[in-house]
């Protein structure tokens, strides 16, 4: 499941700019323990004040608190033979000062096994979730919940430059026991398992450019609420560039046949994409992420909304070792009345909003210290449901 990056930067890793840890990982060499390769880095991000820390209208009177977040991080690589496995871990260690209940430790596995034999590819993959990190621009509170996932493929190279594929994934997603949100349970709503089956091909075009176009069929089944079971399916086209081409990362859009199984929900059929990409221009990097898809919500009245958002990076080199970031993001979610409730429920359409930036200093090759403010905050047609914040804080980045 992919986060958008407006997420990122509105509820914890907003102290990195986006010319920092990415290149820097990409770039750095590896410690080497036998015959694994690691990646590591440490982090110390949000270092300051968050002005809003529950996210509540003025009326509330929003509570501020002092935070940071350390984090841990290592990618790995294990070469055996012509077989690799790759993979990542990283440790979200969340202080907060005067509020102890939004201390947190999250936890974010992922491992990929890959295996060749002769033109075909298989490979297994697994990842795990832990957080206390708000699931989405709807959700306020911070709630435990676990993501568990299982992936696999085959791959056959037809042709010289064209590969073509299929793949599995099933991901269980729960909530804690007893977490509530304006009233109503997490688990009961949310706890679900998604199951996805795609046929799909690549094409190389360049060394540094590949095509792809992917037709899947989805499953989400829920744990207590069949009510909001769906079935979907979905063609996309996409490209990815690689990280040494002048434009790098993937763009993929495509369009979606969602199909809630009640008949008093409409379904959904229109434009769904996912774009990550970036470039660097002599002294300046840009970044675009831009998603738009179906997400569930926790209100049974509107079970689901359109979410479609947006957010531009810019890191700019001054002189020397002085850099500086600005960043925008925006989110509007669109919500779907369950046909029963249409007459009594207003439409509904929340917005969230962030613009920010930052003033980096690289005291060392490894090490970069950087300086963030950003405003975050939603509009709302639902009373009390509107906020404003602001986070001001440092950052110290270290790379092995």
């Amino acid at each position: 499941m992919r986060r958008p990056l407006l997420l990122a930067l509105l509820f914890g890793t907003i102290a990195t700019p986006a010319s920092s840890q990415i290149t820097e990982r990409a770039g750095a060499a590896p410690v080497r323990i036998g015959v694994v390769d690691l990646f590591p880095t440490l982090a110390l991000t949000n270092f300051g004040i968050d002005s809003n820390v529950f996210l509540q209208p003025d009326q509330l009177d929003p509570k501020r608190d002092f935070t940071f977040t350390v984090t841990p991080a290592t990618d790995l690589r294990l070469r055996l033979g012509r077989s690799r496995l790759t993979g990542s871990v990283k440790e979200d260690l969340v202080y907060y000062q005067t509020y102890s209940s939004e201390r947190s430790v999250n936890s974010h596995l992922n491992a990929l096994f890959q295996v060749p034999i002769n033109r075909t590819t298989l490979s297994a993959g697994t990842s795990f979730l832990s957080t206390r990190e708000r699931p989405g621009f709807e959700i306020d509170v911070r709630s435990q919940r676990y993501e568990t996932a299982f992936n696999g493929g085959v791959e056959v190279r037809a042709f010289p430059k064209t590969f073509i594929g299929v793949r599995g994934e099933r991901t269980k997603i729960d909530y804690d026991k007893g977490q509530l949100f304006l009233g109503d349970s997490l688990q009961y709503a949310l706890n679900r398992t998604v199951t996805v089956a795609a046929l799909n091909a690549r094409y190389r075009l360049t060394p540094l450019t590949k095509l792809m176009l992917e037709a899947s069929a989805d499953q989400e089944r829920f744990e207590f609420a069949p009510v909001r079971d769906s079935d979907s399916s979905r063609i996309a086209a996409g490209v990815t560039f690689a990280q040494s081409a002048l434009l790098k990362g993937s763009a993929t859009v495509g369009y979606r046949d969602f199909r809630p199984l009640s008949t008093d929900l409409p379904p959904y059929q229109g434009l769904v994409g996912h774009i990550d990409l970036s470039t660097v221009l002599g002294p300046t990097r840009v970044g675009l992420v831009m998603n738009r898809d179906v997400q569930y919500s926790y209100d049974l009245a509107q079970p689901y909304y359109l979410q479609t958002d947006a957010t531009i990076s810019v890191a700019q080199h001054v002189f020397g070792p002085v850099d500086v970031t600005g960043r925008l993001g925006l989110a509007r979610l669109d919500y779907q009345n369950r046909t029963t409730v249409d007459a009594l429920l207003a439409p509904r359409t929340d917005r969230v909003r962030m613009f920010g930036g930052g003033l980096g200093y690289r005291a060392a090759r490894r090490t970069r210290v950087g300086f963030n403010a950003d405003y975050y905050g939603r509009r709302s047609d639902r009373l009390l449901r509107e906020y404003d914040g602001l986070l001001i804080g440092m950052s110290v980045t270290y790379v092995f």
